[in-house]
């Protein structure tokens, strides 16, 4: 006999720990199973609400949308009843979210849902934490006052059976309730899982939920695991009751909606009286043309182009999108906070103008329907670059202009990686904790989809992290996505506090807000931005220079910024400071902006993977011939030697070679990206083969034209991306070649970022003979600045030479000092700006009311050396001056009369290894001498080199080098390599390592903090690197911390 089911009441991974499939996996199955439909009620949220609807109109079956809330301390779950009903939950779960002022488990009430929801959702009673099975006169109770306050017609009452024994009598009493009460009874499985194979990966995520092993909780654990079934099976598990199967058709008919009725419209931007968005976008876009191009007489190349974007802007109603983004960026300005708009926006003229990117589409001859064509069924896509440490002020302004119920933060699902699956397989597994960890350090990989199984991790944990990985493990912030909408947004997507504070985060991810048509802007943090306006505006304090230096006024095509970059002497530069960036600057040998703009987007692992990386190389060192499959590629593919890196590119081929509209190349560009649509591809085929062969193309050709366009469309690079970093990348390339004082006070402002670290920064700072002098309570900032004055600088050793002022010095701020943080840091230098310099050590403590901790941390620091007291003498005279009662800035000083007498006794003054541990316990760098310096005399008397002496070694020599470890890279192109980059006073090194090096000294090569390695030099293209075949731990070494598998 057929039933109509729907299931009613299913949790996706999405229930975090309480799921254990993807919302499309539970629909997929539903449909393989006959269900007509499917609620996915995740606790507490909409979490899978698009990827559910997705879903469903891909296999063909009805969505229902909804959510387990708790309730007066039972939970239930809560279904939408069509777009008005799912709007009242979104505003609902939201509004007792937001309404906690923290991130935290919001709790409901009965009078709550009614008021907000009594006629637009189904209450269900839920399972066996939910309403009833209190007693028969509570649940009576319960279910008279549910009436009272919901429409009979949408309460249902939830029976879920799993076909265990004493089964029967519990639904029996539901069906009795359910027609003493006149309500319908409905069954549910209450899923966790899609499949019934799926229930030992549900029970490690119960367990996980709960900190317990598998066996400590199995008496927790439900005996038989809920996970979908078909409408039969339903029927045979409810046959005594069999209306209860029967009744979910009623509420799923009544329930189910397709979710895209709800997306919402963006803001409408204020524009000034008498103009529309679109009257207003024109006017600035012709006032900012004006300033960029002259005249329309002047350049009417450069006005048709705008007047083209400017159709297609008004064509798909889009102006609006445009102001918001030039709104934010007019913030900034008006801020002094450095921004850059980049991405595919860099392909638009308007942009240009508006000042939102700051690359001249027209004279870069870029492709604008890379940015937006008309056929484009959403809003383009602008990346505003914001410098890091100021970006929350941007954000804020969004939440200040739309209000919270408008403006919310777009989610990223952190999802299980390698470490993490490890550690919690192995715990509810029963492994020890201390074990489980040590398999951790060998389960990196990023977004490995396969757990590595080495070092004895045993073969049912790694299958079973193999099943945990990718899935949500919790929710997130995206790095900058910002959605905004004109309707409250808490109507579309509940919107809750992120951990940060006064952060808003939506329940959805990016791809979640796409495909439900949420508008997302992109305001990202980037740390080279801030060091770069912290460089600019010390040289402007120093020089008032008439023009001040900005990101896109320096000097065009300096050759000593191309010296820097082929030497690869490029510690700190945005972009090309990573190993295999260095690797190929030798090799590329920029010659010209657009080589960066190459170099930018050659070494990614898109072309790594596409092979395109030596091909490019050979050709531009002359080695091979720069060829072509057919003249018609010529235009799109001479200006990188035949061969294809930028996804422009490609579309200029289907162009020129095909005879595609622009707009259609896009098209193209999309279907072969990484979400490509099988259709999609199968009609392009015949339409760009049959475009080739009208062009003289033959057929062989063609295929092999279409054979790369698919092969490089995966990892084509977006050539207006790559032309916004490239300004960056020359910009921090000329202040480290001119005024590298400020370009290092700049790096070390603005950490964390970057490659390196700052011991890193300071070393190879000083190898190009920049003094940088330590923190001083006297003369130092809170962070670092460039000063005036000459104190002892090492010799330059690097292979490029700076602009070194010998009058000026990189001077540590207070903030660099482990302990004393930006409060005590801004109250000394306040107080010393206001009243003067600090005298003595007695009147430091009294005129700051540091207390003990701070002034000892100082002392160690050499922070306090003007007293006249050596390090030693300070720190043992802290806790003695320190004023007891201070606490956090809650200063009392002394009574007259009352301040202490201490009498200091004299203390062997610190060496300069001892200051060099001190320098790297208190500030993680070494101002005294390098870490791996002390270890030099014993290094050449075993024949281990200076890294700087590599260079001097022939190709294929075997040679010892030894240095800190400051990097372990395994990329997932590398094939299982690992590299591991060294550093000594010298300089840095590449070491290579195989995978069977690396099994054979895994514990060495992960552990140690210094390595002495023997291998083999090999050269080419001026770039060197050792082939490791033996690692040695070094033991007597100041630990440094590495930045490992980055």
């Amino acid at each position: 006999m057929y039933f109509p089911y729907y299931e009613l009441h299913a949790h996706s991974a999405y229930s975090f720990l309480d799921g254990a499939s993807s919302p499309a996996a539970l629909v997929e199955e539903a449909a393989t199973l006959g269900l007509e439909g499917i609620a996915i009620t995740d606790t507490d949220g909409l979490y899978a609400a698009v990827q559910a609807n997705m879903a469903s109109r891909r296999v063909g079956i009805n969505a229902l949308y909804g959510a387990e809330l708790t309730v007066e301390g039972a939970c239930i779950p809560v279904i939408a009843r069509g777009p008005k009903g799912y709007s009242a939950l979104s505003e609902l779960i939201s509004k007792a979210n937001l309404a906690l002022g923290e991130r935290k488990k919001a709790q409901y009430t009965l009078g709550q849902l009614s008021d907000q929801l009594a006629d637009e959702a189904v209450i269900l009673t839920g399972t066996k934490n939910g309403l009833l099975g209190k007693g028969e006169d509570v649940d009576r109770a319960t279910l008279r006052r549910l009436k009272d306050l919901f429409p009979k017609d949408n309460i249902a009452v939830e029976c879920t059976l799993y076909g265990v024994s004493g089964e029967a009598e519990w639904a029996d009493y539901l069906a009795q309730l359910a027609k003493q009460e006149s309500l319908r009874l409905v069954a549910t499985t209450a899923a966790r899982c899609a499949r019934m194979r799926d229930r030992p990966l549900a029970d490690v995520l119960a367990v996980t939920r709960m900190n317990k092993t598998l066996d400590e909780a199995q008496g927790f654990l439900p005996a038989a695991r809920a996970c979908l079934r078909s409408a039969n099976e339903m029927g045979q598990l409810h046959r005594t009751h069999i209306e209860a199967v029967e009744n979910t058709a009623y509420f799923g008919e009544r329930c189910a909606f397709d979710l895209r009725l709800v997306a919402p419209d963006l803001p409408r931007p204020p524009v000034p009286e008498g103009h529309t968005p679109a009257s207003w976008l024109r006017h600035l876009t012709y006032l900012g043309a004006q300033e960029r191009y002259g005249s329309k007489r002047e350049n009417p190349q450069a006005y048709a182009q705008l007047d083209h974007e400017l159709a297609v802007i008004e064509k798909l109603d889009f102006p609006g999108y445009f102001l918001i983004v030039w709104d934010i960026v007019q913030f900034c300005k008006r801020k002094n906070i450095l921004c850059q708009g980049r991405g595919s926006a860099a392909n638009s003229a308007v942009c240009y103008v508006l000042g939102i990117t700051a690359v001249d589409a027209v004279a870069n001859k870029m492709m604008f329907e890379r940015f937006l064509s008309p056929l484009r069924s959403g809003p383009p896509d602008i990346d505003v670059d914001i410098e890091a440490v100021r970006r929350e002020e941007v954000i804020q302004y969004v939440y200040a202009t739309y209000g919270r119920h408008h403006a919310g933060q777009v989610a990223a699902i952190q999802t299980y990686r390698p470490r993490s699956a490890v550690r919690d397989a192995a715990r509810a597994l029963g492994h020890p904790v201390g074990r489980a960890s040590a398999w951790t350090k060998y389960a990196f990989g990023g977004k490995r989809k396969k757990v590595t199984r080495a070092e004895g991790i045993p073969q049912d944990v790694a299958q079973m992290a193999d099943q945990l990985l990718q899935l949500p493990r919790h929710l997130g912030l995206h790095s900058g996505g910002v959605v905004l909408t004109r309707q409250p947004l808490t109507s579309v997507c509940p919107v809750q506090w992120a951990a940060m504070k006064d952060r808003s985060v939506l329940q959805w991810d990016k791809d979640d807000c796409a495909d439900a048509g949420l508008v997302k802007f992109d305001l990202l943090g980037l740390g080279m931005l801030t060091a770069l306006r912290l460089a600019f505006d010390a040289i402007q304090e120093d020089e008032q220079r008439e023009k001040p230096l900005a990101l896109h006024n320096m000097p065009a095509e300096d050759p000593r910024v191309y010296e820097l970059l082929q030497r690869a002497d490029t510690v700190g530069v945005f972009q090309v400071e990573s190993r295999a960036q260095m690797n190929t600057l030798p090799r590329l040998k920029p010659r010209n902006f657009y080589d960066i703009v190459v170099e930018v987007a050659l070494i990614r692992p898109g072309p790594i993977q596409g092979q395109a990386v030596n091909p490019y190389i050979n050709r531009r060192n002359g080695r091979e011939e720069v060829t072509y499959l057919h003249p018609l590629l010529k235009p799109a593919l001479e200006k990188t030697l035949g061969v294809p890196l930028f996804q422009e590119q490609l579309m200029q081929i289907a162009v020129d070679a095909a005879g595609l509209s622009p707009a259609r190349a896009d098209e193209l560009r999309k279907a072969m990206g990484a979400k490509r649509s099988v259709e999609k591809m199968e009609l392009l085929e015949p339409e760009l083969l049959s475009g080739m062969e009208q062009r003289g193309i033959s057929e062989d050709v063609a295929k092999k034209i279409f054979s790369q366009l698919r092969g490089f469309a995966e990892f084509g690079f977006p050539e207006s991306h790559a032309f916004s970093f490239a300004y960056i990348v020359y910009a921090s390339a000329w202040l480290k070649v001119h005024y590298p004082e400020y370009f290092y006070a700049g790096i070390l402002g603005a950490q964390p970022m970057g490659f390196y670290s700052p011991e890193s920064l300071i070393s190879d700072a000083r190898r190009h003979g920049v003094a940088v002098g330590g923190p001083d309570c006297n003369v130092s900032q809170t962070g670092p600045t460039v000063q005036k004055g000459s104190i002892g600088r090492d010799l330059h050793t690097s292979p490029v030479k700076l602009d070194v002022r010998t009058d000026r010095l990189v001077r540590l701020g207070l903030e660099a000092v482990k302990g004393v943080g930006s409060f005590w840091a801004n109250r000394i230098v306040s107080e010393r700006d206001l009243f003067g310099p600090y005298l003595s050590l007695r009147d430091f403590a009294e005129r700051s009311g540091a207390p003990a901790s701070v002034i000892e941390a100082l002392g160690q620091a050499g922070a306090l050396s003007f007293t006249g007291l050596s390090r030693r003498e300070v720190m043992w005279a802290a806790a003695a001056v320190a004023n007891p009662i201070s606490r956090k800035g809650q200063y009392q000083p002394y009574l007259p009369g009352t301040t202490p007498v201490v009498s200091v006794p004299e203390l062997k003054r610190m060496g300069i290894e001892e200051r060099m541990v001190a320098d790297m316990s208190t500030m993680g760098i070494s101002l005294s001498t390098h870490p791996f310096s002390p270890l030099r005399q014993e290094m050449t008397k075993r024949g281990v080199y200076p890294i700087a002496e590599l260079s001097e070694r022939a190709d294929g020599d075997q040679v010892w080098v030894g240095g800190l470890v400051t990097h372990r890279q395994r990329p997932h192109t590398a094939r299982g390599t690992t590299f591991l980059s060294l550093e000594d006073e010298t300089g840095l090194a590449n070491v290579v390592c195989s995978p069977g090096l690396w099994e054979r000294y895994r514990q060495v090569a992960t552990t140690s903090h210094a390595l002495v390695v023997r291998g083999v030099i090999e050269k080419g293209d001026g770039v060197v690197a050792v082939v490791a075949n033996k690692l040695v731990q070094i033991l007597d070494v100041v630990p440094v911390h590495s930045r490992d598998f980055r």
